[in-house]
């Protein structure tokens, strides 16, 4: 990574503000899945045993710049606290004189968590005066938010304009195994696409068609591809803005000799839901009424074969419908032969990593990536401002 880290600035006895991503799940006022807060972790233990003055920053969930009782980090801070094993003061606003008291008894080695920054009108329009704000609290500003560095906000963007400003250890692991999935891949290099929407994925599938040797769609977005190739989807969800697009994708996969592999077969419900009767139809045969919810044993074998070659894999996106049982199965049948190959395996995007878990398999990936958009405008090779910002190293 060429840009400097926390490791390459002095931080004993000074105040320094991190941009963490602890953007998690909450149920009955808990945290139930507490990976991202791990992940920042190796940054905030290497703040406080160098003796820095450690305040923390992270948004949760879209408030809109308004205050939603359900999204306060009360429940966050009790979490880091837990994993710390140090108290982490929580202060119930963003900025203001509460906040500065408390930053100013602060100690060394010490930790506190500020309130939720989208709660804050100015935090997603980038406002300068509260990016001065945020500034006035600290010396210096780590981002270990990765989830967040592709958005332009006062917490990424525009307090790093304003204070000496680095990259948090999540941050450098993030960027440093991304590039090494985009420069000079092992080959055969795989990418997984799934998940709802082409659209969301267009710009890095172009990018893959010249960079992988195979890519693998499924999930709803395959459907907008099938619909591509002249298949009646039927009640299936795809997106009709996008058939034209992935008929030109087909066409550019042709002529630059890259592989898309859509599914052979679908396994297709009339009703979504727990348990639903299903049945496994050729792609071409979905029944009026009926709508795809994963893809079919003839697919997860092919796909399966595809990774079991594969030196590098790169995943976003579930193949199926994984949160509703059994539509998981072909996810986690394709997700078990690439971990059992040889490949070096990247997971992005939350659903992904959450299928992952769900299937006992999260601990075996090489690298399970914390961003979603900020992943696939990376790998598609978008300037993502909250890494721009950053001082360079030379």
């Amino acid at each position: 990574m060429q840009k400097l880290t926390v490791k390459d600035v002095p931080v004993n006895d000074k105040r320094v503000l991190v941009r963490v991503d602890f953007n998690v799940p909450l149920e009955n006022g808990k945290v139930v899945d507490d990976a991202r807060i791990r992940a920042s972790l190796p940054t905030i233990l290497y703040l406080v045993q160098s003796g820095a003055r450690v305040i923390l920053i992270s948004h949760l969930g879209r408030p809109k710049g308004q205050i939603v009782e359900s999204l306060r980090l009360d429940a966050v801070s009790l979490c880091l606290t837990d994993l710390l094993g140090q108290t982490v003061k929580k202060v119930d606003q963003v900025v203001g004189k509460e906040v500065e008291k408390s930053v100013s008894e602060l100690g060394k080695g010490e930790v506190m968590l500020l309130e939720n920054v989208r709660f804050e009108p100015g935090e997603e329009k980038n406002d300068a005066e509260l990016a001065q704000k945020l500034a006035d609290l600290a010396d210096i500003f780590v981002n270990d938010a990765f989830g967040a560095v592709h958005r332009a906000h006062a917490s990424t963007e525009g307090v790093a304009n304003l204070l000496p400003a680095v990259a948090g250890f999540l941050l450098e692991k993030e960027v440093n195994e991304l590039q090494h999935c985009l420069h000079n891949p092992e080959r055969p290099f795989t990418a997984i696409f799934g998940g709802a929407k082409v659209s969301d994925k267009i710009g890095v599938i172009r990018k893959f068609l010249d960079l992988a040797d195979h890519i693998i769609i499924g999930g709803g977005m395959a459907n907008t591809f099938l619909v591509a190739k002249g298949y009646d989807m039927a009640s299936s969800f795809y997106e009709r803005l996008q058939v034209d697009l992935a008929v030109e994708l087909l066409e550019y996969a042709e002529k630059c000799g890259s592989i898309i592999s859509l599914p052979e077969d679908l396994v297709i419900v009339e009703d979504l839901k727990e348990e639903a009767p299903s049945k496994v139809v050729n792609a071409d045969s979905v029944s009026a009424g009926w709508q795809s919810v994963d893809v079919g044993p003839s697919s997860v074998e092919a796909f399966s074969r595809l990774v079991e070659k594969s030196r590098k894999i790169v995943w976003n996106g579930p193949l199926g419908v994984f949160e509703v049982s059994p539509f998981y199965r072909g996810t986690e049948a394709v997700a078990r032969a690439a971990i059992e190959s040889d490949a070096y395996l990247l997971v992005g995007g939350g659903d992904t990593a959450a299928a992952f878990e769900k299937f006992g398999l999260v601990d075996q990936v090489d690298h399970v990536s914390t961003g979603g958009g900020a992943t696939l405008e990376f790998l598609e090779g978008k300037d993502l401002p909250g890494i721009s910002v950053l001082k360079d190293s030379y």
